[in-house]
């Protein structure tokens, strides 16, 4: 088993492409569709006192999460506007700010209350530290403990959003970066198991055992270098996306790593039941695009499911492992659930792992292919 192992890596080494072909087609059609990492709206700034980028305003704008905000010159900043690059710009003075609105959104007074309240924290900081001077205090000793208490509150308040019966919460980035590297992945798998059907057509398999190899070794070996090179595409995928492009997976990224495990094997043994079904390498070319096409239309992968209102087609959902991998995936980021929360699709996936592997194999055997 580990010679065949061996055999299988050096392989890969030989010719990765299709590895590398569908990892990148994951990566491209994600960030595409997803519109991955422009997540927030781009403000340009710019003040006349260019102390004012790292005193407390600069700074606090800096930290906050809403918007991104980049510092230029006002021809620079008028031009994004009037070009509609930017929705707004905004203009820094020592005591007071301006708003250039190119478009009047939503996003105008957000702008206005965010940086309104910096500019008020500002303020009571200076009271804080002329206060402290007049009474002869240490201002910076108690700023740095207002600072403290401002980080580790001694309430801890937690808020909840009542959703209507049937509403669901979408995040378009992690639903692209789920849908297609679980799309893309079915074929990086599939391309590796379809060595099986030719090995057993050309008779290599029949030489091998004549060896003392077992057949159940040769299942085995095949199958943990299908399930590793899947799960190893997944993961370069999330790990660029998290680490490089910079989404955000809300705390979940290491637990949807682990969570992605049976999926990967229901795959496997997905790939294993259409390599036992078809004939020919032909057959199986034709095959697999129509299957994991439809997985994915039907799944969710393009679209959260949620918004799918056709009977027929929900039904078909519920034998069709891709839905309940990204239900997992988005059940774990998204929404926050815990693991016992997620047994239900994961005991799901895992049993239909083991009866679709069980009835590839049979069927292989019992075909002599």
């Amino acid at each position: 088993m580990i010679g065949i192992l061996q055999a299988k890596f050096k392989s890969f080494i030989r010719n990765p492409w299709t590895f590398v072909t569908f990892t990148g087609m994951s990566l491209i059609f994600a960030l595409i569709f997803g519109g991955a990492g422009v997540d927030k709206a781009f403000i340009p700034v710019y003040s006349s006192d260019e102390t004012i980028k790292d005193s407390y305003i600069g700074k606090q704008l800096v930290k906050q999460d809403a918007f991104q905000f980049s510092w230029m010159s006002e021809e620079q900043l008028l031009e994004k506007i009037e070009k509609g690059n930017a929705e707004n710009g905004v203009i820094l003075h020592e005591d007071d700010f301006e708003i250039i609105v190119g478009v009047d959104s939503f996003n105008t007074e957000l702008v206005n209350e965010m940086i309104s309240s910096v500019y008020q924290d500002k303020a009571e900081r200076e009271r804080i530290v002329e206060l402290a001077n007049q009474n002869n205090k240490d201002s910076d000793f108690i700023l740095a403990k207002l600072d403290t208490a401002l980080e580790n509150p001694i309430f801890d308040v937690q808020t909840a959003t009542f959703r209507g019966e049937g509403a669901f919460v979408y995040d378009n980035s992690l639903h692209r970066v789920f849908g297609f590297s679980l799309f893309f992945v079915i074929y990086t798998i599939a391309y590796n198991v379809l060595p099986i059907l030719v090995e057993k057509k050309e008779g290599i398999w029949d030489r091998m055992i004549l060896s003392p190899l077992k057949k159940w070794e040769m299942y085995i070996a095949n199958l943990l270098y299908s399930f590793f090179m899947g799960y190893v595409q997944v993961l370069v995928i999330f790990l660029t996306f998290r680490y490089i492009i910079g989404v955000n997976f809300h705390g979940a990224f290491f637990e949807t790593l682990l969570l992605l495990i049976p999926y990967v094997f229901a795959i496997v043994s997905l790939a294993i039941l259409i390599t036992a079904l078809v004939k020919k390498v032909q057959q199986f070319n034709a095959v697999l695009p129509i299957v994991s096409v439809s997985m994915a239309m039907i799944g969710g992968a393009y679209w959260p499911i949620e918004i799918v209102e056709s009977e027929a087609l929900l039904a078909l959902s519920k034998i069709n492992p891709l839905t309940y991998g990204m239900e997992i995936l988005t059940g774990s980021a998204v929404y926050g659930y815990s693991l016992p929360e997620l047994l239900v699709p994961i005991s799901i996936l895992i049993l239909m792992g083991v009866v679709l592997m069980g009835l590839g194999i049979h069927l292989m055997e019992r075909r002599h292919i």
